[in-house]
């Protein structure tokens, strides 16, 4: 699914991929939270159907009360401004995420977790003016502030970054919102401040104030952590900016966390963040806003995509790829094809996986028809509607049956090599002749959660030298998808995809033939590739050398 693009100007290395049309989904309410309203306005919530009676919803209880005994929490009634019994009965489903909730949730108190979040009013206001002069030196007139008696360090300085183009019409109040707990100069809107001019000029100027002795900017740097309100293209955005202060030696790297707006939401997903944002969503910001103040650090692997192919071959790239020099191909190697005297180079970076075959086939397909007619996909249940739709009238379903060498398989795949971990030469890996698309996962989610990769058995692992997959091994788990009925049992977990390999590297070698076009895409921004019938296009996919730094949403 594809991200709200910011503005056609940004799209350069700072521009965010395009994998989600960031829109609110109905997830499971917050119970709990609903019934601590920290404000009159948060009875908003209340406003759900299923904050009436149900007689269904009633029946599948798991606890009929019989011979006395009860539900732990069999109902609920909650006061709202347009009647005072209001009741909420749960289903089976929801009485863990209840349970949780009634255990482990504390009521937040909003001027506790701004005083804990707000930085000093003087480095506020020193870095606006430098993000907003552009020059990390326009905070002269703010330095006097430091010596002030009532200037005191946060525990936990907190910036968000907000895509308010995200959430459908939410985006705008959840920034207000957010203002609110903290204060504005610490939000900032994507549409006005892109992370590269924070990191430029933000960090900037906190770091030429530690230069001159001040003690407050110091630990504010040191302290920072970032959330980010937006789907995973937004997400990946961000992390794709901080890299830069790695590459520049401008350490520490502000830990990242997440607020899902996205439809996937992958790497919230992955980070115990949620896939969704919910519907109670004004008391689920102030306790967002404390786990994040306080939650412990996991790292995630990201992957350099370098695409090589002949000179001349026009292509019409997603965000993430962009012209780079030519590359060095390893020459003792293995070729199929002919090796060009004269490439393009493109290269992209990836946190959750790239793909080629049918998968990118119809996700082309599908972005092309929403770019096309933007009014037929106007939500996530629709969009999902529409994609599944279009995986029938692209074929997939109908494989077996069809004569389209395009369909049949990944035979201009020529050659697949990879990189077992801790081993620098290159392994000849065989396509299977039923698969139709290949993955490389770096997440436990994909697709909205699911799990194509599934959870492998010991045994299993060690017959096929496999080990447990997490987001920062250094690993990617190469799997594929035949047909389009496999593909949907593996998406609903009935089923494994079809395992391939685990690789620290992967290289393909890819020519045309009867088809004169690859489909690839890499963290959902589908791309439509030119093949030469003589000359061979590589494809390189190497980790990072620096890791993305994390907030886990789990409680400590």
């Amino acid at each position: 699914m594809s991200e709200t693009v910011i503005s056609p100007e940004t799209k350069d290395v700072d521009s965010p991929s395009s994998n989600d049309n960031e829109v609110f989904e109905s997830p499971t309410m917050e119970y709990t939270e609903m019934m601590k309203a920290d404000s009159p306005n948060d009875n908003e919530a209340l406003k759900s159907p299923t904050t009436m009676e149900d007689p269904e919803m009633k029946d599948e209880s798991p606890s009929n009360n019989k011979e006395g005994s009860k539900s732990l929490v069999p109902e609920t009634k909650i006061d709202s401004p347009s009647s005072n019994a209001n009741k909420v009965v749960l289903r089976p489903s929801m009485m863990e995420t209840f349970r949780t909730c009634v255990l482990s949730g504390v009521r937040i108190d909003k001027e506790d977790l701004k005083k804990k979040l707000t930085m000093p009013q003087y480095l506020r206001h020193a870095m606006r003016d430098c993000i907003r002069f552009q020059d990390p030196t326009a905070m002269s007139r703010h330095i006097s502030g430091k010596d002030a008696d009532d200037v005191v360090s946060p525990e936990t300085p907190m910036v968000v970054f907000i895509n308010t183009r995200s959430g459908g019409r939410h985006g705008p109040v959840l920034k207000e919102r957010l203002k609110q707990l903290m204060s504005e100069e610490q939000v900032f809107d994507l549409q006005d401040v892109k992370p590269h001019e924070f990191i430029e000029y933000g960090l900037g100027c906190l770091e030429m104030l530690i230069s001159l002795g001040d003690p407050h900017a110091k630990e504010a740097r040191e302290r920072m952590r970032i959330m980010v309100a937006g789907g995973d293209g937004t997400v990946g955005w961000v992390l794709g900016c901080l890299t830069e202060l790695h590459k520049k030696g401008r350490e520490p790297v502000p830990p990242v966390g997440i607020i899902p707006l996205g439809t996937g939401n992958d790497l919230s997903r992955s980070f115990n963040w949620g896939g969704s944002f919910p519907f109670s969503w004004k008391s689920a910001i102030n306790r967002s806003l404390s786990r994040a103040s306080t939650g412990p650090i996991r790292l995630l692997d990201s992957w350099r995509v370098s695409l090589s192919m002949p000179e001349g071959t026009t292509v019409e790239t997603p965000h993430s790829l962009k012209r780079s020099k030519e590359l060095t191909l390893d020459e003792g190697l293995e070729v199929g094809g002919e090796v060009p005297d004269e490439v393009n180079c493109y290269e992209g970076v990836f946190y959750n996986y790239f793909s080629i075959g049918m998968d990118a086939q119809v996700a082309y397909g599908f972005h092309n028809l929403r770019n096309e007619k933007p009014y037929l996909a106007n939500g996530p249940i629709t969009n999902k509607i529409i994609y599944s739709g279009y995986s029938c009238t692209q074929g997939w379903f109908f494989t077996p049956c069809s004569s389209d060498p395009s369909l049949s398989g990944l035979r201009n795949i020529l050659r697949m090599h990879v990189k077992r971990v801790d081993c620098s030469e290159w392994e000849k890996i065989p396509v299977p002749q039923s698969v139709r698309a290949i993955v490389a996962l770096n997440l436990h989610s994909y697709g909205s959660g699911r799990n194509p990769w599934g959870q492998l058995k010991p045994e299993y692992m060690e017959r096929r030298g496999f080990v447990e997959a997490q987001s920062d091994d250094g690993l990617l788990e190469i799997f594929g998808l035949k047909q389009g009925w496999h593909a949907s049992f593996v998406m609903v977990e009935l089923i494994s995809a079809k395992h391939i390999a685990q690789a620290a590297a992967i290289r393909l070698e890819i020519r045309g033939g009867e088809w004169k076009d690859a489909y690839m895409q890499m963290d959902g921004e589908p791309w439509k590739q030119p093949l030469n019938k003589k000359k061979s296009t590589f494809v390189e996919i190497k980790r990072e050398p620096f890791q993305s730094i994390m907030i886990s949403g789990e409680q400590n």
